[in-house]
C-alpha cells in the first residue's frame, strides 16, 4: 500500500511541478510589468489635472491591462526604427547615452550584449557544441558566441572560438571559454534542445536527427584538463 501510494504521489507530482513552475514564473514577469505600468500611471497622475487622477489610477486594477501596453509599446517601437528617420533618431539617442558619465558605460555595454544576443545577423547562441570542461575526459555541452577578437585574438595561435558554458539548472549563469577550434565538437540539436538537456540535467536528451549517425567521442581530440 505505501509503494502504491508513493508511485501515486509521484506521478501526480510530474504533472502539477511542471505547470506550478511556469505559472510562477509567468506570475513573476507578471507582477514586475505591471509594478513598472502602476508606477508610470501613478507619476502620470502627478501632473495631469487633477479631474483626470481617479480614471488614470483606477487602470491599475485592470488585470493584464501592462502586459498588453508593454507588448504594444515594443511592436510600436520596432516599426519606428525600421524607416530612416527612426534609425536616425536612435542613432541619436545612442550618441546621447554614450556622452553621460557612468551612464554610458552601462548602456553601451548592454547594447552590445543585446545586439549580439538578439540580432538576427549575429551568431551568439547559433550553435550548441561539446567541449571537455572542467578536465579531459569530462564533456560538458556549450554554447558559441564568436570567435576572439582585438588584444586576445593576437596572443593567440591557430583559430579559436568563444563559448558559453551554462550551469544546470540555472542555464542564466555560467562560465565563458576560448579554446582552439579543433577541440570542440559540433552537435546537430537545436539551441533550444541543447538548453532543455541542461536544465533536465540530462535527463530529457534529445534523439540523433535523421540523417546524422552518432559519432563516438573517442575520436574527438584531446584537450587539457582544467581545474
Amino acid at each position: 500500500m505505501g509503494a502504491s501510494l508513493r508511485k501515486y504521489l509521484v506521478a501526480g507530482l510530474l504533472v502539477w511541478l511542471p505547470l506550478a513552475i511556469t505559472v510562477w514564473v509567468l506570475a513573476g514577469a507578471l507582477d514586475v510589468v505591471n509594478g513598472v505600468f502602476g508606477a508610470l500611471l501613478s507619476t502620470l497622475a502627478l501632473i495631469m489635472p487633477t479631474a483626470w487622477r481617479e480614471g488614470i489610477l483606477s487602470l491599475q486594477h485592470v488585470p493584464g491591462l501592462g502586459l498588453v501596453i508593454l507588448a504594444v509599446g515594443l511592436l510600436a517601437t520596432g516599426v519606428f526604427v525600421a524607416n530612416i528617420f527612426g534609425q536616425w533618431l536612435l542613432t541619436q539617442w545612442d550618441r546621447l547615452m554614450s556622452h553621460i558619465p557612468i551612464v554610458k558605460s552601462i548602456y553601451s555595454s548592454v547594447k552590445q550584449v543585446s545586439d549580439t544576443l538578439f540580432s538576427s545577423s549575429g551568431n551568439a547562441f547559433r550553435e550548441a557544441v561539446l567541449v571537455q570542461y572542467p578536465r579531459a575526459g569530462s564533456w560538458t555541452i556549450a554554447f558559441v558566441t564568436g570567435a576572439p577578437s582585438g588584444e586576445v585574438a593576437c596572443q593567440l595561435d591557430g583559430e579559436h572560438v568563444s563559448l558559453y558554458v551554462p550551469t544546470t539548472p540555472n542555464p542564466t549563469s555560467g562560465f565563458f571559454l576560448i579554446v582552439p577550434r579543433a577541440d570542440v565538437r559540433p552537435l546537430q540539436m537545436t539551441v533550444d534542445e541543447a538548453l532543455k538537456y541542461i536544465i533536465s540535467m540530462g535527463t530529457v536528451a534529445p534523439l540523433p536527427h535523421p540523417g546524422q549517425p552518432c559519432e563516438a567521442l573517442a575520436d574527438a581530440p584531446q584537450q587539457p584538463g582544467r581545474n
